[in-house]
């Protein structure tokens, strides 16, 4: 019991109020991760948790809301892998993602899904890769957003399967699918939970998933690496940053609290019914994973030619 209280009493001071930002709107996958930790950090420590939404500019709205916060540990951004890719994918970025902020913890990870129109007559990968090299003038391919894991999922697709596609940027995932749904672009690969519920109505055509393994939540579909090429896999990612300046023995708390937080919202499923799995690492780690995925996101991206914004 001693070593609970002294453990809550490093979290936060009394009377402190823990704010998580997230930099996207409210109802998105983003968002009820974040508030699911939330509630979880609120049960386990009796502390008041708000979570706030400060949506816009690719993220850096919230992002920069949070990296001029105090470095006191209570205003934390709770984000997705787009965060640590402003410099690549802004052209005036407003912050370095990986210099102004503190890495606190990886909080988990989730495969994408690809589909194609239902309009298309292939039905398994190995004929979709065969369709587009053959025709790839037929064959366009929606971006939800620029440096978004669906925007790298889809070019380390084309670089490992050797194929020459048209892209076409939508804002967000939602007119993405729309128009998927609608055969005006032939395929598009996102987060796995936002595509179900039209793959499930038959609106668009499930090919495959980006994981390791199949998943819980559609276990008739396969992976991309058993439908053919092999050792591709994919995920999306949510972690959580703290402002430059927070001291270590704080990290090291909340480090501690949101890897706990996060081993229930595994053990309660509540976590893979958003489709994320979850994942605890410590700081270090974290901060070296951001290093190696900034690394090969930048090179997907420069060897496709893309151009910030």
């Amino acid at each position: 019991m001693a070593s609970t209280l002294a453990a809550d009493a490093r979290l936060l001071d009394k009377g402190q109020t823990l704010k998580i930002v997230v930099p996207f709107a409210a109802g998105g996958g983003v968002d009820n991760a974040a508030r699911l930790l939330g509630e979880q950090l609120r049960k386990a420590h009796g502390v008041t948790v708000i979570v706030e939404n400060k949506a816009g500019a690719s993220g850096s709205i919230g992002g920069k809301a949070v990296q001029t916060a105090a470095a006191d540990g209570t205003t934390l951004l709770f984000s997705a892998a787009t965060h640590v890719l402003a410099k690549q994918v802004l052209g005036s970025p407003p912050y370095d993602p990986q210099a102004d902020f503190v890495p606190v913890a990886r909080v988990g990870e989730a495969p994408l899904l690809l589909a194609v129109s239902p309009q298309a007559d292939q039905k398994k990968l190995s004929d979709v890769l065969a369709a587009v090299r053959a025709q790839p003038d037929k064959w366009t391919a929606g971006i939800p957003a620029a440096g978004a894991p669906s925007h790298l999922a889809t070019l380390l697709l084309a670089r490992q399967a050797n194929l020459k596609l048209t892209y076409v940027p939508y804002k967000g995932t939602q007119p993405a699918l729309t128009d998927l749904a609608g055969g005006h672009i032939q395929m598009l690969m996102d987060s796995m939970v936002s595509m179900l519920p039209l793959a499930k109505a038959g609106k668009v055509r499930p090919i495959a998933i980006t994981s390791k393994k199949r998943s819980a939540l559609a276990p008739d579909i396969a992976t991309v690496d058993e439908s053919g090429l092999a050792g591709f896999t994919y995920a999306s990612w949510y972690g959580v940053w703290a402002p430059k300046g927070t001291p270590d023995e704080r990290v090291k708390a909340l480090n501690q609290a949101i890897n706990a937080a996060v081993g229930e919202l595994g053990k309660s499923g509540a976590f893979a019914a958003l489709g994320i799995e979850p994942v605890s690492e410590t700081p270090d780690q974290f901060r070296r994973f951001i290093a190696n995925d900034v690394a090969q996101s930048a090179e997907l991206l420069k060897n496709a030619g893309f151009k910030p914004e």
